[in-house]
């Protein structure tokens, strides 16, 4: 009888559990992350499946919310198009049809058909986003208030919109037919976070209605969401689109865009912005996501300048996994940074004397084989000088199966296609929490090729691979 546990619960609805699927529903998500940097991506089916099955069990019961009562006092919840019957009593039963386009917009039109004619209240619930709270507490503001009204009407009389515990009362005497007609207003808003929240300093995130909206790459210049400020002065405006993504509500204006020059200094360029429904986003290949969006300069990653490991084309011997990430311009906090890295689980490398797959019980578990050897590889636009490596390795020592290797070597592919080992008297290291840097005879090569070996029955893996 609380209209907070109904904004949690509906946050969650539009948002956090929704974006678990995909638009098809044949893909699934683990985490809800609010960044993105193109590592992250739904697939069919995982190891330990609690995610579909959850899923599956959890859709069917929605309905169940939409409406609650307490004794004759009857609750209307959530907004979705639709009939109920509610029975309050033995004998008592009130049947209620919902006409409504929420979330994209916030007329609702309920007809509020008792068994007979008789007296009762009616709760309506006005949402926390609606009365300038978009969380129960203080971990999330509206940047600005919003002056619209919410008004409410019974048969066309407007109903005085007093609220209590989140909720209107309306106690009349219903008859069969009766018409409530709400309407929430939905301006775009931008949301701050509570100063204590670091990670979200000199950044805003933007809602509509109940939906959270995140910048995605098709939408912005240069397939770049990382990179852009958006001043809080800036217009946003929504914009319905019926043929992008089943048919999105969208939020368009326009931000600066940021990028390093060859030199190291910041280029500022405006640029159109789109956001879409956070919970939509990850059905169009991967590629930069984020919902929290620099509105200051210093919290915006501008893009980096060209760099030869940048702009390389990367391939390796896990075949399927995202690498692109080996060579961003995040610098890892440490090994176990587990924020963006490429491994090559769940291949470990062999005992001495073995190269047999192993036979350990369980899905992905069964799919594990050891391995003698894996690679990254390089490939450059054109013929390039190379003469330094540097790699800094991922190590989830404590929460998974990934260490430093083994060993490791560097080749170079040459004008003839021919792979050949640098020449280096530096030591090849494998040391956590740091770069490893190799300097080698220069070379002109169109290809470079990281080779390691894995240490016996654990993975491998690399957090960033830089060259000069």
């Amino acid at each position: 009888a609380d209209a907070k546990y109904i904004d949690v619960m509906e946050r969650t609805l539009y948002n956090g559990l929704i974006s678990g699927v995909s638009l098809d529903g044949t893909l699934f998500f683990y985490p809800n992350p609010l960044e993105s940097n193109g590592q992250h991506h739904r697939q069919p089916w995982f190891g330990v499946a609690c995610c579909p099955g959850n899923i599956t069990r959890f859709l069917p019961s929605v309905p169940g919310y939409v409406y609650a009562h307490r004794g004759d006092t009857l609750y209307v919840n959530l907004f979705a198009g639709g009939k109920a019957t509610v029975e309050t009593a033995p004998g008592k039963s009130v049947t209620l049809v919902q006409d409504t386009r929420y979330p994209w917009d916030g007329d609702v039109r309920i007809t509020v058909t008792p068994d007979r004619a008789r007296s009762f209240p009616l709760k309506v619930r006005i949402p926390g986003w609606a009365r300038n709270e978009p969380v129960p507490g203080d971990l999330y503001r509206f940047l600005d208030a919003n002056a619209e009204p919410v008004t409410i009407r019974v048969n066309g009389t407007a109903v005085p919109p007093t609220v209590e515990e989140g909720y209107v009362t309306i106690d009349r005497e219903w008859t069969p037919g009766d018409v409530v007609e709400l309407d929430l207003p939905m301006p775009v808003r931008r949301i701050v976070a509570n100063d204590k929240v670091d990670a979200d300093h000199g950044r805003v995130a933007l809602q509509r209605g109940p939906l959270v909206y995140a910048a995605e790459w098709p939408d912005n210049p240069n397939g770049k969401v990382r990179n852009i400020v958006l001043p809080d002065t800036n217009a946003l405006t929504p914009e319905f689109r019926p043929d992008l993504l089943n048919g999105v509500a969208v939020i368009k204006g326009r931000a600066v865009g940021l990028s390093y020059d060859e030199k190291g200094a910041v280029q500022k360029v405006e640029q159109p912005f789109m956001a879409i429904p956070y919970a939509t986003w990850a059905n169009r290949g991967r590629g930069q996501m984020e919902v929290w969006i620099a509105k200051a300069d210093a919290a915006a990653k501008p893009t980096p300048a060209p760099t030869l490991a940048n702009t390389a084309r990367l391939s390796h011997s896990a075949s399927t996994k995202f690498i692109d990430n080996i060579v961003s311009d995040d610098e890892p906090r440490a090994s176990n940074d587990g924020r963006t890295y490429f491994d090559w689980w769940p291949r470990n490398g062999c005992a001495a004397g073995s190269s047999l797959p192993t036979t350990t019980a369980g899905n992905e578990a069964s799919q594990r084989r050891c391995s003698e050897s894996e690679w990254i590889e390089m490939a450059f636009a054109k013929p390039s000088t190379v003469s330094e490596a540097a790699v800094y390795w991922f190590d989830d020592t404590g929460r998974g199966g990934v260490r430093v290797p083994k060993s490791w070597k560097l080749l170079y592919k040459d004008s003839t296609g021919a792979w050949k080992p640098v020449e280096s008297a530096d030591a090849f290291g494998v040391e956590k929490d740091t770069y490893n840097t190799v300097h080698f005879k220069p070379v002109t090569a169109t290809a470079m090729r990281l080779e390691l070996v894995m240490q016996p029955a654990v993975s491998a893996g690399v957090q960033r691979w830089r060259l000069k």
